[in-house]
């Protein structure tokens, strides 16, 4: 069996440290990898950069991904993932402050499986993180990666 990681994707270090206090109080025991830019995302993802010597059998079961990032932003890099066959079908469940309708519209429109405003309440928050370990880790059948 692979270990299943977590990318996380966020350049918010409070955003940062708040997701890893809510996956440490849930007990998420995954590996969680943090791309703190749009770029470093895609490197990690497609093994580029400072990546390029990443071990191909693990990969993230799951992506979170912000939309407002430095250097590439959320949109671009899940258009990215989804343009090509190694990712195609990874999950990604957009995890963002932002409520812009467009947003929402443009993350389903390039195949986000999710899309998650970030609760700015701690408990709320928690929930959140809590039925996505529940779902995306332990329920959720996704294919092998090709």
């Amino acid at each position: 069996m692979t270990e299943k990681v977590i990318l996380l994707v966020e350049d918010d270090p409070d955003d940062i440290e708040l997701t890893m206090r809510v996956f440490r109080k849930n007990r998420i025991s995954n590996r969680i990898v943090v791309a703190r830019d749009g770029a470093e995302a895609l490197d990690y993802l497609f093994r580029t950069g400072s990546y390029a010597d990443r071990d191909p059998q693990v990969s993230p079961a799951v992506v979170l991904l912000d939309l407002k990032l430095p250097k590439v932003d959320g949109l671009e890099v899940l258009g990215r993932l989804r343009a090509d066959p190694r990712t195609k079908v990874l999950p990604v469940v957009i995890l963002t402050s932002s409520r812009e309708q467009q947003d929402l519209v443009n993350g389903y429109a390039l195949g986000a499986n999710s899309y998650i405003v970030k609760p700015v309440d701690f408990d709320q928050f928690t929930e959140a993180v809590e039925q996505l370990q529940l779902y995306w880790l332990l329920l959720n059948e996704a294919p092998a990666n090709p």
